[in-house]
């Protein structure tokens, strides 16, 4: 069992994951007790956060404008939820606002709508973001990537050239607060710096950084200061669809709202438009204010564990799950593999094994042992293409393949995302698993008990009776 200060209970906090005894089928039949590791993708919700909503729910009805005094309780809680979420990443909420979205996909859309960009324009963003934090750039400005090195870290003399380079141009650095590939943490206030000094605001992709590690945006004329903060509820034990954009107020009053209608106006007449004020007039519609809840009440449950000790403890699970990979011969381990530096990283684990696709591993993965991990290129095809060191006429083929319909051979790896929930016996179980997939795949007996579909680039077990459809159902 881990202490750490503040009362971080690890045992506690493993209790309070729903569903954390759940049993999952195996291949040959038979359950195991599930392990996920899985969490960069999504976190299961912590049983507090659901007892909360579960509570909130006889109050629940209509916010702003209603007169019943169950859509005022609403109201308040709604609001109330937007300054919990902007005092735990310490934004100063006089000058900036927090919003609610869907998810940080949705949040870096927005913001790419907001700030007004022109075709001549430049957003420097870097070689390992997400495509959520690249793709909603390409349409409104011009783009410019900061290179990594070797092992996928950031560059920090090409991004400091580069922001010279565009002097004059460059309207935004947009950096991943951690990498959802190898995990790789961004010195975010050396960025800041950088940007600063020339007159540029930084956007900070939070996703995978804010469920595990203290950030704090500093005021608004602090050099090292965040200018717009995006990530997710659905990362950090709250998943019930929300996200968070915070970022400066005259940046969402100098224009209409990409998205308009109800909720969006103060007045509404046949000649003009009188907008709201924030942060209604950028929360277009009924907001998902159980979501809110959600995420306020996961906020203050990891405030009182405080988010230092789950990032000391998470660190400590990185450096022992990086020790026990290395005990795996032919186990290549992407990004930052030394278990004794982990200042700059979180923990995230990308590998391949030797002569297994990384498709087939993590397959065998869940079917031989109820152990949940993903595989493929995360939503970051750029960075993971270059780490695996393809060449461009390789790529090329790769886009035409995929065009034909033919998933096979797709280049990828096996991700394992720790989250503070996690512990070494999950650790220990997928080592394990791994050296028996990689005995398995030696004798032969690993391609004999799956089978492959080049249409969905899958591999399914030969010899089971369980379906996902038969489990849950609506009647």
């Amino acid at each position: 069992m881990f202490f750490f200060k503040e009362g971080f209970n690890q045992a506690k906090f493993r209790r309070d994951i729903v569903g954390i005894n759940k049993k999952v089928p195996l291949i040959k039949g038979g359950y195991k007790t599930c392990v996920n590791l899985d969490n960069a993708a999504s976190t299961p919700v912590l049983r507090p956060v659901l007892y909360k909503v579960n509570e909130f729910m006889d109050w629940y009805s209509s916010v702003h404008r209603g007169t019943g005094f169950k859509s005022q309780v609403s109201t308040h809680v709604y609001d109330t939820a937007h300054t919990i979420v902007g005092e735990f990443v310490k934004a100063d909420l006089k000058s900036n606002c927090v919003i609610f979205v869907k998810n940080a996909t949705e949040a870096v859309n927005k913001i790419s709508y907001r700030l007004g960009l022109s075709k001549d324009d430049i957003v420097l963003t870097t070689l390992m973001e997400h495509h959520s934090n690249d793709l909603p750039w390409r349409s409104k400005a011009q783009r410019v990537y900061v290179d990594v090195d070797g092992s996928g870290a950031l560059d920090y003399t090409d991004l400091e050239n580069k922001i010279k380079r565009c002097r004059g141009r460059l309207k935004l650095v947009s950096v991943s607060g951690a990498s959802n590939v190898t995990g790789y943490k961004s010195d975010l206030s050396r960025i800041a710096l950088m940007a600063h000094r020339e007159g540029v605001p930084v956007l900070v992709d939070g996703a995978q950084l804010v469920p595990h590690s203290p950030l704090d945006m500093k005021p608004d004329r602090h050099p090292e200061h965040i200018d717009y903060l995006v990530f997710s509820a659905h990362k950090m034990y709250a998943p019930f669809g929300t996200g968070v954009l915070i970022g400066p107020r005259r940046t969402f009053l100098r224009d209409a709202p990409e998205y308009t209608g109800g909720g969006t106006i103060n007045i509404v007449t046949r000649e003009s438009v009188e907008w709201a004020g924030l942060p209604d007039r950028e929360e277009a519609g009924s907001p998902n204010v159980v979501g809110a809840v959600a995420l306020a009440a996961v906020i203050q449950y990891l405030s009182k564990q405080d988010m230092k000790s789950i990032e000391n403890y998470e660190k400590e699970l990185t450096s022992y799950i990086l020790k026990k990979l290395k005990e795996i011969k032919g186990l290549r381990v992407y990004g930052e593999n030394d278990p004794s530096r982990l200042q700059n990283r979180v923990g995230v684990v990308t590998f391949n094994l030797d002569g297994v696709p990384h498709g087939l591993v993590a397959a065998a993965l869940a079917w031989e042992d109820g152990i949940a991990v993903r595989n493929g290129c995360f939503c970051a095809q750029p960075y993971l293409l270059n780490l695996l060191g393809l060449k461009q006429h390789q790529v090329s083929q790769l886009v035409f393949k995929k065009k034909t319909g033919d998933l096979s051979n797709m280049p990828g790896m096996v991700r394992v995302s720790l989250a503070a929930y996690n512990n070494r016996s999950d650790v220990d179980r997928l080592a394990a698993c791994l050296q028996k997939i990689k005995s398995m795949a030696k004798s032969g007996q690993l391609a004999k008990r799956y089978t492959f579909s080049r249409q969905t680039g899958t591999y399914y077990p030969r010899d089971t009776k369980a379906d996902p459809k038969d489990i849950f159902k609506f009647h």
